[in-house]
């Protein structure tokens, strides 16, 4: 019997774990518009360390040896193909989406490692930046130059009524009082206009927020969230089965609900949780599971594992000690969140997941 196809769709923390573990139980072919698969969480370490990048940054081939490896982006699908956008048609049995969030990052893994470089040199160049958005990757980045450059002047502007509103008010709280500790200007329930910025003899950018302040500074930063990887899916047999976020809907297996031979894992599914890498890796493990009960299937009704919608947990680190946490029962600010997450950012644990030296 010919080994079945799974194609995988998206080379995220979802796509990755997923791919890695099923390229020895099938014929696996992962389509991703990148040749690297980069550990999203860390990437703001990066900023203020670049040698960070290099162990955050993992070509596909380092741990999917296997399979087959298209680097394009999915244009559209079929019942039976995937086409990508450089015409190459990939039939499937199985197909898993997860294309998550929609960002245009460079092709290569030397593209973006530059990015890095030449985002530290921004932070070093400057003595005052701007933040503008207030969610997890505003306040990481944030915290990680307060702590690694104390010099510098850093102002978070978010349009919300609190930082970090995906989790409770609690946590909000003493994270605005460590920033402030830190002294970093947080201006809130405010915009900034990016497209009109003015800059100054001294070689410094003055910015005007929707509350009419202006703040002075010499580069900044956008930390807002990215759009949800569906658009491709529009005009395809999934064009029904995005809700009105532009989410995939699925069953308690991960199933595309009414279909039985197309998943979706990670950050593009419906599930009602935060959108988290260590979620997104259950579900790719998960996934990877119900596929081989699938491709063993002996014939009858084989039994799938379900998934479970994770209570809201999240840890947010504030530089390389401290963090906070959001437990379901409790909500920490410290260094003992910072002792679980801050100083690795689990980057070893992740590399490890893929097989390979932390």
């Amino acid at each position: 019997m010919a080994e079945r196809k799974v194609v995988i769709v998206g080379g995220g923390v979802a796509g990755a774990i997923l791919a890695y573990t099923l390229q020895h139980q099938a014929s696996v072919t992962l389509i991703d518009p990148k040749e690297y698969f980069e550990i999203p969480w860390a990437g703001l370490r990066a900023l203020v360390e670049p040698s960070f990048a290099e162990r955050i940054l993992i070509n596909h081939r380092d741990y999917f040896k296997k399979g087959e490896l298209v680097v394009s982006s999915a244009a559209s699908i079929s019942e039976t193909e995937v086409v990508t956008q450089d015409g190459t048609h990939v039939a499937y049995d199985y197909l898993v989406i997860a294309t998550g969030h929609s960002e245009p990052l460079p092709k290569t893994r030397a593209q973006r490692l530059d990015q890095y470089k030449a985002g530290n040199e921004k932070i070093k160049s400057s003595n005052s930046i701007l933040i503008v958005g207030g969610g997890p990757t505003g306040v990481e980045l944030a915290a990680e130059i307060a702590v690694d450059f104390p010099e510098k002047k850093v102002t978070i502007v978010h349009k919300g009524s609190r930082l970090l509103e995906y989790i409770g008010t609690k946590a909000s709280r003493k994270t605005l009082k460590w920033l402030k500790s830190k002294k970093v200007d947080v201006k809130l329930e405010q915009s900034v206009e990016l497209d009109n910025v003015n800059n100054s003899a001294e070689g410094n950018k003055t910015y005007q927020t929707s509350g009419g302040e202006t703040i002075e500074a010499d580069s900044h930063f956008e930390c807002i969230g990215k759009p949800v990887g569906s658009a491709w899916l529009r005009e395809t047999i999934l064009k029904d089965d995005l809700d009105d976020e532009g989410r995939i809907k699925v069953d308690e297996h991960l199933r595309v609900k009414g279909k039985t031979n197309i998943f979706a894992i990670g950050d593009i599914t419906d599930i009602k949780e935060i959108k988290q890498g260590m979620f997104a890796s259950a579900q790719g493990v998960l996934v990877a599971k119900n596929l081989k009960v699938l491709i063993e299937g002996s014939g009858k009704e084989p039994k799938l594992g379900t998934y479970k919608a994770q209570a809201p947990m999240s840890i947010v680190s504030l530089g390389r000690k401290h963090g906070v946490a959001q437990f379901p029962f409790m909500t920490i600010l410290g260094r003992f969140p910072g002792m679980i997450k801050s100083g690795d950012l689990f980057v070893g644990k992740k590399r490890k997941e893929l097989g390979l030296a932390p």
